[in-house]
């Protein structure tokens, strides 16, 4: 039998059909599919200890929406069926056709992963319009969602062709906005609707029973997952379906749901209300000299979607133009490849990582502290490099943060990060008012300074004096203040030291999410003689944590062991202190 295409099953059991097929070897498929149908295996013959029912009939149900009233539209698929391949059959079928203890549905979250062109957009529109007509659901809210407006219009144009093509649909579901500006889908029968949402349009309201995420790998914060799962709370059998190719950053919330996928689906973790299909190669394999292992990345691929000829022309122009290659790699075989010029290596922040370390044997340790004090209502920022010591022989980064209270759920629409989460979760400090409040700040730093043996604090000039006045009117002791200038001459070389020591695993950290989002956001400005510095203005977001980062790490340049004070050492490096 051939590996490549599987032959039109009789089974009417297609979703296990599929499974058995890929564990056997019959079908080419990728490590993390492999792992997810044996999931599926397992289940069937150990899920009911645990409650889960496997529904057959409602799994068909599914798949005969698609093929019975759904059609296809575009180019030569223009009116067609919409004939699940097996691969898609799978993931219908799983997802409902499982059953939880409770009798609703098992899945309440999916995460589907594959190259580009293999049909995802259309599956989720299909899923969406299933929600919306077929799923019982009174009252049903379907959003196709995402960080903007234009991307989320996308998959949701999608459904509305679907619906054109289809006489069921059409003839039942009611269209608002003209022709090719629709904005919204009616089925009066259950007074439900199928709409787009984005992060722009703020975080309250959505209480979606169907969910459609597009293009997860371009969210550059977990903001538009966390809407759509905290407005589920309210149904009972609610989907959030997110659709992507592979990305580029590994401390996005894209690698965060493809890893935990491929963990779930391995059995090293449990999670039996969590859905994965992620496509990928195996270690070794390399689809510039292999075309045998692009049918894992592409599972549409044995039935002409997205056709040879065009992966032998990205491959063709990807080997002429290098600048291609990574583009390619990422798009056409699901290959996370790093972004261009990160200012901080992915791969060396996620292995420098122990957020199993505990605070307490840093308590009274010699540590050199960085502060990015923002002017009124930005992020500000305070970070503590600790020294090695024989028993713990790595530098130790920990983060301090600060926005203001008034307007943080404002702040976190417009920056698109979860401040409220992170407040709640005590990862981010407030200060009351619509301005940060240095009083706050300053009886901080008083207080890690009697925890630790604080050497110093490393500033930007241009943002003290209020605190300087603060630490005059209130008398506080703090250790000595040193400023750091901003532009290449100070930073260049805290740049490369930071650099080196996060790179030679010399340095960890705890793993603290405001700090990874200011490392992932951070780019680095170079000038004709290669000095580097972190550019704000350049940078995808705020990056004040890797600055303050910084900051202490010039605090701590050169041999710090000698019985020289750290004023004169700061002096010796062109620093002078206050």
């Amino acid at each position: 039998m051939s590996k490549r295409k599987q032959p039109e099953s009789t089974a009417s059991d297609r979703v296990t059909a599929y499974a058995q097929a890929v564990v056997a070897g019959e079908l080419i498929a990728g490590p993390q599919v492999r792992n997810a149908c044996r999931r599926h295996l397992r289940d069937l013959e150990h899920g009911p200890a645990r409650g889960l029912q496997w529904n057959l009939e409602a799994a068909n149900r599914a798949i005969g929406f698609f093929e019975e009233v759904l059609q296809l539209n575009g180019g030569r698929f223009e009116g067609q069926p919409f004939h699940l391949l097996p691969w898609q059959a799978f993931i219908v079928g799983s997802l409902f056709g499982w059953l939880g203890a409770d009798g609703w549905r098992r899945f309440r979250q999916a995460y589907v992963e594959t190259a580009k062109g293999s049909g995802k957009s259309p599956l989720a529109g299909g899923i969406g319009l299933y929600g919306l007509t077929a799923d019982g659901e009174e009252r049903a809210e379907v959003y196709a969602a995402a960080t903007k407006k234009d991307q989320a219009q996308i998959l949701f144009r999608d459904a509305v062709a679907m619906v054109d093509q289809s006489p069921v649909l059409a003839a039942r579901i009611v269209k608002s906005g003209a022709t090719g500006k629709e904005y919204n889908l009616a089925y009066h029968p259950r007074s439900s609707f199928f709409r787009t949402v984005s992060a722009d349009d703020g975080q309250s309201g959505p209480r979606p029973h169907v969910a459609l995420l597009d293009e997860i790998h371009e969210h550059k914060t977990p903001l538009v997952v966390e809407m759509m799962r905290a407005g589920t709370k309210s149904r009972d059998q609610a989907l959030i379906f997110m659709i992507t190719n592979s990305g580029t950053d590994r401390l996005s919330v894209c690698w965060d749901y493809h890893d935990y996928a491929d963990k779930v689906a391995s059995g090293a973790l449990e999670d039996d209300s969590f859905f994965g299909f992620v496509c990928g190669l195996d270690d070794g394999d390399d689809p510039f000299e292999d075309e045998e292992c692009w049918y894992k990345a592409n599972p549409s691929l044995a039935y002409g979607i997205p056709g040879l000829k065009y992966l032998r022309e990205q491959v063709t122009q990807a080997r002429g133009m290098p600048s291609k290659e990574a583009t390619v790699r990422r798009l056409n075989f699901c290959q996370w490849v790093q972004a261009d010029n990160p200012a901080i290596s992915r791969d060396a922040w996620i292995a420098t990582q122990d957020d199993q370390f505990d605070l307490e044997p840093l308590l009274g340790r010699r540590c050199f502290g960085g502060l990015d004090l923002s002017s009124t209502q930005d992020l500000t920022a305070l970070v503590l490099l600790f020294e090695p010591v024989p028993t713990d022989p790595v530098w130790r980064m920990v983060g301090w943060f600060w926005l203001p209270e008034e307007g943080l759920a404002r702040k976190a629409e417009q920056d698109r990060v979860p401040y409220v989460l992170w407040r709640d979760r005590g990862y981010l400090q407030t200060t009351p008012g619509a301005a940060i409040s240095k009083r706050h700040v300053l009886h901080t730093l008083a207080e890690v300074a009697a925890l630790y043996d604080l050497q110093g604090i490393g500033y930007d000039r241009w943002r003290i004096e209020d605190l300087n006045a603060l630490i005059a009117d209130e008398g506080v002791s703090l250790p000595p203040l040193f400023p750091v200038g901003q532009g290449f001459k100070d930073m260049a070389p805290a740049v490369d030291e930071f650099e080196r020591r996060l790179v030679n695993g010399e340095m960890r950290h705890t793993g603290h999410p405001i700090l990874t989002w200011c490392a992932a956001n951070a780019v680095y400005q170079e000038d004709p003689a290669g000095n580097r510095k972190v550019d704000k203005r350049k940078s995808t977001g705020r990056v004040d944590g890797i600055v303050a980062g910084v900051m202490a790490t010039s605090l701590t340049i050169g041999d710090l062991e000698e019985e020289d004070s750290l004023s004169d050492h700061l002096e010796n490096h062109g620093i002078r202190t206050l």
